[in-house]
């Protein structure tokens, strides 16, 4: 009764709606109606993206409906941190955090919302881990929006589309940029690895959904940043946030990651990987112009990949290795490819044709990852997914594909928007610069200026050396590039039509311009502090050719005006001025001319636990060369005996002399014995050949049981025992020719070479050859054997797919039996060559 007189307390609703303001302009709004979660984004009070689902499904909960919210915990997150590569080298990001807890009748989870200036994050946080069967994570922009958008492919190499959000269909992959107004919205997400999936976005209903890589993802319990990147064009494309989102650098000692410019062939010259000769060519052209890279792309053998490592390092220039990526999908691969390219010398690694966002995909990633940077290995991941941070938590990653770039000849209408779209990301592996090779709709001074307006850590230019040197003022503002930046700024652009980028080095800055359209692109150079600046630009001149360079002396009151024409544009270089200052150019590194000879030559036959003596003679060239060290490296189960040879200098001429004991391990084969010579930075090594030997073949020993001295194939692994197949190893079938089939042999693609050690104890091979019946179209090729290098057989071209030619050839007294195959002359195509039955008779 005393209840019922007492006046009841007042009924406390539960809230329904939360804010989370940052540290500018940018607000997150989220709120629970009827028990469905959205969230919404506003600038300045502008509403750019509007509610949208929230949510996700496991398969033990729905977590998408009749939520109930249960607290939430507020914090600022604010980091500082430096990168290698990017807009810029030193960072801080100050982000609100609010984490808001929902629960459904199954099941619970946080919602983590991150607002900063430049955008907004969220990401789900489960209690436990759970098995993610989807989200309805989506973004909902208005229909008149302009858009930009990628139609989704695993390698996101389309061509953008210009289009608006109410008539986009179908799947978008990231980063997407929309317009509303005078506020951009660039979406994609950050903090992907193997625990979770890629994602894309798919058009649906009156908004973006993502959708997951996979149909189920086995999640640790944290979800990625569903990433919105906010604000007016310049803030949107100098924006950082998926790396401030992303997870801190697992590198600690981070002095071994050196971006830098790099020289390609495989474009202008698609065979040329596989030249030795034309290889060094290019590594002459990098020394001579103060690049700090060659990569060797698809083709390279590792017959002369080491000594052509040993050749560049001694001019200063350091190799990079391609690589397929199911060269390396197995920890076994992983664990003996790596550390033997390591061991070659090469810096780093571009890995190819991943094209995948799958969950399984992202643990490939992940452990590539871990392995190169244990061995300290750079990398550049190519058919590849976008970046999504993974270059903050890996920062030996220098650069990434993940666009239509110039291998495949994209429109130059295509450029712009690049700049404001996939480099918002991350580092972006354009390979700019195509002078002569490609379309030649862009202008020389365009070109020019794509590695300016797009940032990558390794620039790997696109053109023949030959081609560069036609062009002499484009490659000299090419040679004063650098690919690291301090500071990045937009100075004016448009996705549709042209972008002007300033990005500073030091204490100078480097301008590019580039357009689709007739216009005078214009760069502010309020961005300079006071005083007198010299200006340096490139141009292009009335027809295509090399650019033309104007110099003149501005203030940052002062607006750098060029004309340009269609697909037209420009570069410039800007230092403080002084009296008499003519140029911004800095002078380009050139090591000094040094030899290193090394004894005994030839291969040694050195026996497990039996020891060689090798000596080295280093003598420097032209110039005065300071801290220099000699010394012998042991192989891994060598070990080596002798003193490292130090000099604190060494003067124009003159000499130093080691010399070692290295005693053999056990590990049979052919084995490099580097004697190595250091200087300033600078590594100059030759290697003394060693051999151990193998047991001999017994009688009828199969040629594809003997362990391999060496191996070469126009196309994937050699085979034992089944055909060529594919490109990766064990996918070959049973081995045929004319329609029989054998158990036991060989299965190579031209042109191939197989070493085996004989020992001089056999005296006969005999073997079927021909052509595989495996392909879809006859070939031509030409078996050849060799001992010691000496020709023993040829079998002149065979054609087709005829019935197997017996042979039956003298090996007495071979130490080497190598079995060749060319490709008959007329290209390699469908030459999958067998070696059936080859045996040996000892």
């Amino acid at each position: 009764m005393l209840a019922l007189l007492l006046p009841a307390a007042p009924a406390v609703a539960a809230p329904s709606g939360w804010t989370v303001t940052g540290p500018g302009q940018v607000t997150a709004e989220v709120a629970l109606n009827s028990g469905n979660l959205t969230l919404a984004v506003r600038r300045q009070g502008r509403t750019v993206l509007q509610p949208a689902s929230v949510g996700l499904t496991t398969t033990t909960a729905d977590l998408t409906e009749d939520l109930v919210f249960t607290g939430r915990r507020d914090r600022v997150v604010m980091e500082r941190y430096a990168m290698p590569t990017g807009k810029r080298v030193q960072r801080a990001a100050r982000m609100t955090e609010s984490q808001l807890g929902f629960r459904a009748a199954s099941g619970s989870f946080d919602l983590v919302v991150r607002v900063s200036a430049d955008g907004v994050a969220y990401r789900y946080v489960l209690p436990q881990p759970a098995t993610v069967t989807g989200e309805v994570s989506s973004f909902v922009v208005p229909d008149e929006s302009k858009a930009w958008l990628l139609p989704y492919n695993a390698w996101y190499e389309a061509n953008r589309v210009r289009t608006t959000a109410g008539e986009a269909t179908g799947d978008f992959g990231y980063p997407s940029l929309f317009q509303n107004g005078q506020d951009f919205a660039l979406l994609t997400e950050s903090d992907v690895d193997g625990r979770y999936a890629g994602s894309r976005l798919r058009k649906s209903g009156d908004g973006f959904q993502v959708v997951l890589a996979d149909a189920q993802v086995a999640s640790t319990g944290t979800t990625p940043w569903r990433t919105a990147i906010v604000g007016d064009l310049a803030t949107v494309s100098t924006s950082t946030l998926v790396d401030d989102l992303a997870s801190p650098a697992r590198v600690a000692d981070q002095s071994w990651i050196k971006p830098g410019k790099v020289a390609w062939s495989w474009l202008s010259e698609h065979s040329s990987p596989g030249d030795f000769a034309r290889q060094k060519q290019y590594v002459d052209f990098a020394a001579r112009n103060g690049w700090e890279y060659t990569l060797v792309d698809e083709g390279w053998s590792s017959a002369w990949v080491p000594e052509l490592i040993r050749y560049a390092r001694a001019q200063g220039v350091e190799i990079l290795l391609w690589l397929r990526w199911s060269d390396l999908d197995t920890a076994q691969e992983r664990d003996t490819v790596l550390p033997r390219i390591k061991q070659w010398g090469a810096k780093g690694v571009k890995l190819d044709f991943m094209e995948s966002d799958s969950q399984d995909r992202y643990r490939w990633y992940d452990a590539v990852l871990q392995k190169t940077a244990d061995l300290r290995l750079m990398v550049n991941f190519h058919g590849s997914t976008i970046p999504h941070g993974l270059a903050r938590t890996w920062p030996h990653v220098l650069t990434m594909e993940a666009v239509r770039g110039a291998e495949n000849y994209p429109p130059a209408a295509n450029n712009p928007v690049q700049f404001f779209t996939r480099n918002v990301a991350g580092s972006m592996d354009y390979t700019p610069v195509s002078l002569e090779v490609g379309t030649k709709e862009a202008s020389i001074a365009h070109e020019v200026a794509l590695p300016v307006v797009y940032e990558s850590g390794w620039t790997h230019f696109a053109d023949k050396p030959e081609a560069y040197e036609r062009h002499p003022e484009a490659l000299r503002y090419l040679n004063q590039l650098p690919t690291v930046w301090d500071e990045t700024r937009m100075l004016d652009g448009d996705p549709d039509s042209h972008a002007v980028v300033a990005r500073r080095n030091g204490e100078r800055w480097f301008v590019g311009g580039i357009a689709t359209q007739d216009r005078t692109l214009r760069a502010p150079l309020s961005f300079l502090g006071g005083g007198q600046w010299l200006v340096e630009t490139v141009r292009d001149p009335a027809i295509r050719a090399d650019v033309v360079r104007d110099t003149q002396v501005l203030r940052n009151t002062d607006t750098l005006s060029v004309p340009t024409r269609r697909n037209g544009g420009f570069a410039a270089v800007v230092c403080r001025y002084r009296p008499g200052l003519k140029t911004c150019d800095r002078p380009i590194r050139q090591v000094p001319k040094t030899t290193l000879t090394v004894t005994p030559a030839g291969t040694t036959d050195t026996p497990a636990g039996s020891t060689i003596e090798v000596t080295g003679t280093f003598t420097n060239g032209d110039k005065e060369i300071r801290d220099v060290r000699l010394t012998a490296t042991a192989p891994e189960g060598w070990s080596v005996s002798g003193a490292t040879i130090r000099r604190p200098r060494l003067a124009p001429g003159e000499s130093i002399n080691g010399r070692w004991r290295l005693t053999a391990g056990s590990q049979a084969g052919p084995v490099d014995l580097p004697i190595v010579a250091t200087f300033g930075g600078v590594h100059v090594e030759q290697a003394v050949k060693a051999f151990v030997p193998p047991p001999a073949p017994v009688n009828g020993a199969q040629v594809s049981d003997l362990p391999f001295q060496s191996e070469t194939n126009g196309w994937g692994p050699v085979e034992r025992d089944r055909s060529n197949g594919e490109n990766t190893a064990g996918d070959g079938n049973a081995l045929s020719i004319g329609g029989v089939t054998y158990t036991k042999g060989l299965g190579t693609h031209a042109p191939s070479e197989v070493s085996v050690y004989l020992g001089r104890s056999c005296e006969r091979l005999i073997a079927k050859i021909g052509l595989d019946d495996e392909t879809t179209e006859p070939g031509s090729v030409v078996f050849q054997l060799y001992g010691d290098d000496k020709p023993l057989y040829d079998s002149g071209t065979i054609r087709g797919k005829g019935a197997a030619v017996p042979i039956d050839v003298d090996v007495s007294g071979v130490r080497m039996l190598s079995l060749r195959v060319t490709d008959g002359g007329d290209g390699r195509n469908f030459d999958h060559a067998d070696w059936a039955e080859a045996a040996l008779t000892c």
